[in-house]
């Protein structure tokens, strides 16, 4: 197999077994994983979740298969193998807190835990700021950013196909980035594996949905993403790492600093976010998905130029528009929708 090859196919086996499992699984779901609506879902029918299995597992069946024929060097495939297994444990903690809720510590406990297997074992040797921070302070913040990512990427996961609107665009463009450089092959097919197992999903979960995530499909692709974005940013990409997530993580940090200074228990579930309130606006649900998926468009263009110029000047320009694009449709989600 031509290894320029290998993130098309892996993606193309992942979507198929994600597909196929999603069929299997749903009625099993429909009985025993029931997401029954509350004052703060956005959805208004009992609709199965759990999801997720079939993602992670059509993605790793179909990235497994990769390392079989397209072998990486030994160690990115021991990184690989390492992710994996933090994943498949971060899934088991979310699919056990759905069917018996943990409390807030134990929960926050497991994933710091999946988190820096991943940070400490699966990319041991990245740096990104060494000449500026000592090496505990660098590892001490990405801890917490990678478990932050793993939380808001369940956190942003409130709407039907907003979360195949934010990470597919992501993904794929990290798995392009894995063939044409700056990311290592290895990680690339990580980046495929986990597009097509979201794109498998996709018609089943699309408005209005007749399968959800859950957690146990939410907090590992939030882990898997966070990886994918930390060895993008160790290539020196910092800036493109930074604009790829940038509409989710805006969304989630501004609500939960919000909620912090209204004096709320962040850890409960609420309907604050941006898109949310767009909900609440005038917005239906694949108005908002399709404005965010676009967004996420625009700001792939804008990490790859970030990469082609690297000059500080660019860099900036980047991230500014970046940040401008993304305030724009926070701002447009967060008022009125006006009749024309």
């Amino acid at each position: 197999m031509e290894s320029h090859l290998a993130p098309l196919l892996i993606a193309i086996v992942a979507a198929g077994a994600s597909a196929r499992l999603c069929v299997l699984l749903r009625p099993l779901l429909v009985r025993y994983a029931l997401a029954r609506p509350n004052a703060r879902s956005s959805h208004s029918q009992p609709t199965p979740q759990g999801g997720g299995i079939a993602v992670l597992t059509g993605a790793f069946l179909a990235l497994g298969l990769a390392l079989l024929f397209v072998p990486p060097p030994v160690a990115a495939r021991q990184d690989l193998l390492l992710v994996m297994a933090a994943a498949v444990a971060l899934a088991a903690v979310g699919a056990w807190d759905d069917i018996r809720p943990l409390s807030p510590a134990l929960r926050l406990a497991l994933q710091a835990l999946c988190v820096g297997v991943v940070l400490f074992w699966a990319a041991p040797d990245l740096r990104l700021f060494p000449e500026l921070l000592p090496l505990p302070v660098e590892r001490g913040l990405a801890l917490i950013a990678g478990i932050w990512f793993v939380n808001l990427a369940n956190f942003m996961d409130g709407i039907d196909w907003i979360t195949v609107a934010g990470i597919v665009p992501l993904t794929g463009a990290l798995a392009l980035a894995g063939i044409a450089g700056p990311l290592d092959p290895a990680t690339g097919f990580l980046a495929a594996a986990l597009l097509g197992g979201l794109v498998g999903f996709a018609p089943f979960n699309k408005p209005t949905a007749r399968l959800f995530l859950g957690d146990v499909g939410s907090l590992p692709i939030g882990l898997i993403t966070a990886y994918l974005l930390y060895r993008l940013a160790g290539t020196g990409a910092l800036a493109a790492a930074l604009i790829l997530p940038l509409y989710h993580v805006a969304d989630s940090t501004i609500t939960l600093f919000r909620r912090l200074l209204r004096g709320e228990k962040v850890w409960q579930a609420h309907r604050s976010h941006f898109y949310q309130q767009a909900t609440v606006n005038g917005f239906g649900i694949s108005e908002i998905v399709a404005q965010i998926a676009l967004l996420n468009l625009g700001l792939v263009a804008l990490a790859g130029l970030s990469i082609a110029f690297p000059a500080f000047w660019a860099q900036f320009a980047c991230l500014f528009a970046a940040a401008l694009l993304t305030g724009i449709l926070l701002r447009r989600f967060a008022r009125k929708r006006t009749s024309l």
